[in-house]
């Protein structure tokens, strides 16, 4: 069975015959800009595993970029699916209400860690939908023009959400872009400035967020402070959570809305099922959250809760959309939600992570090239390094790590604002013996690359 499979090379190496095959229609057929640097086409998915086109099993730990914590194929994500199909494929909540979408609505709000008792959710199709929808609830509820955004963030790649991602290479040639948004250094401890201690740290990032309201919108014009709990392409990094304590502060006193983005971070992930518990236990929920990826087992979907006093706020007309909260991936997420419950994902998520952190903590100390293993729960990066003490990004040696463990039956993905850091986002249903094989084979591909 492919759910427990481990992973195999039949073909020597990859891509094989019929996937190079498809990989040259791909060529032809679909836009250059669509990049996919893997050498393999899949043909079925259980669990954490797939299996290629040339019969290849390789163990997947990108799932979708965070999309498949709950697995490949979910036999019962499939019957719900199934059900849902055979009653109706779509209905528009602006013209039919349908009860799939307030049962999720309700569901989510039960347990969104947003602060509030009273919640509303709406549903859109992705991430970014669901980021650029939190900034239009926020801006029309506070009647404010601008959003504080972070250094290292990823939140999608429509116009706004492109504006609003750090990184440019996601936005070469898409300009103009929106007003209005403005940007704070996100708290990278492990790159703060030398010989600061972290509790300095937080302070001197909180400065300079500080700067953002006198050089650029000032508190009373800005409508919400936006970060990821943890940062997806940013390279893994962890929001404090006492720099977390500050800006939920800094929202109450000055009418500013806190949104947490946990579209990559969410659904188990972080050792909760959601990493905004965390924050919620302290005293410092968000007054929104987004969340897609692991949110419908695959099936496109994402969500934007706020309490009823912020949703009620917003001008009519101005959110929701022709496919938002399809019917079929409202029933997929409602048993996603039941899964991980009955099963307990988050727990899984930290036992993943124990093992994980330990082998990394090892080669560490034994290859002289990891300047930190960082994240939250089974969201964790390898950041690698050319130099200890200087912190040189090593971006290189991740190309060639990921490259070289895929030739061996391991799909990782590198991250990171200087492309370094390795992110681990492992489906949590995935079996010791597979995340043993995966471990052994990320530790030989650093091995080898290193002695190259």
């Amino acid at each position: 069975m492919l759910r427990e499979a481990l992973p195999k090379i039949v073909t020597g190496k990859l891509p094989g015959p019929k996937a190079q095959a498809v990989i040259d229609r791909r060529a032809k057929a679909m836009p250059d800009a669509i990049k996919c640097g893997y050498p393999l086409v899949i043909s079925r998915g259980e669990g954490a595993m797939i299996e290629d086109v040339d019969g290849n099993v390789l163990l997947d730990w990108v799932g979708g970029v965070g999309v498949l914590n709950i697995g490949y194929s979910h036999p019962e994500l499939i019957e719900a699916v199934k059900e849902q199909s055979e009653k109706y494929f779509h209905a528009m909540m602006n013209i039919t209400t349908h009860e799939r979408y307030i049962e999720l609505a309700e569901k989510m709000n039960e347990i969104v860690p947003v602060k509030g008792d009273a919640k509303k959710t709406m549903f859109v199709n992705s991430g970014a939908e669901a980021d650029e929808n939190a900034v239009k609830i926020a801006k029309s509820y506070t009647g404010r023009p601008n959003i504080i955004v972070f250094t290292g963030a990823f939140h999608g790649r429509t116009q706004m959400t492109m504006a609003m991602t750090a990184k440019k290479a996601y936005a070469i040639g898409m300009g103009p872009f929106p007003d209005g948004i403005y940007r704070a250094e996100f708290p990278n401890l492990y790159r703060r400035p030398e010989g600061m201690s972290e509790e300095d740290a937080i302070q001197y990032y909180l400065d300079k967020l500080e700067e953002v309201f006198i050089e650029a919108t000032p508190k009373e014009y800005t409508a919400a402070i936006v970060f990821e709990p943890v940062q997806g392409e940013g390279g893994f990094i962890p929001a404090p959570i006492e720099w977390v304590k500050a800006v939920r502060k800094i929202c109450d006193e000055n009418g500013i809305l806190m949104v947490c983005d946990e579209v990559q971070s969410g659904w188990g992930r972080s050792g909760r099922l959601f990493a905004s518990q965390y924050f919620a236990e302290a005293g410092c929920a968000p007054d929104i959250m987004t969340t897609a990826k692991s949110i419908a087992g695959g099936l496109p979907l994402s969500a934007v809760t706020a309490r009823a006093e912020i949703m009620d706020g917003v001008t009519g007309g101005t959110i929701g959309g022709t496919y938002c909260g399809n019917p079929v991936a409202c029933a997929s997420a409602l048993k996603v939600i039941e899964v991980m419950t009955r099963e307990d994902y988050p727990a899984k998520a930290n036992a993943i992570a124990d093992k994980v952190r330990a082998r990394a903590k090892k080669w560490a100390d034994e290859f002289g090239v990891i300047g930190d293993v960082r994240g939250m729960g089974s969201m964790l990066g390898i950041e690698f390094v050319k130099d200890l003490k200087t912190k040189e990004p090593d971006a290189a040696l991740v190309s060639a790590i990921v490259a070289e463990a895929v030739q061996n039956g391991l799909i990782m993905e590198a991250a990171g604002t200087y492309n370094n850091v390795i992110r681990f986002l492992c489906p949590l249903c995935v079996t010791d013996a597979q995340l043993e094989a995966g471990l052994d084979i990320y530790e030989n591909a650093i091995r080898t690359c290193i002695a190259k």
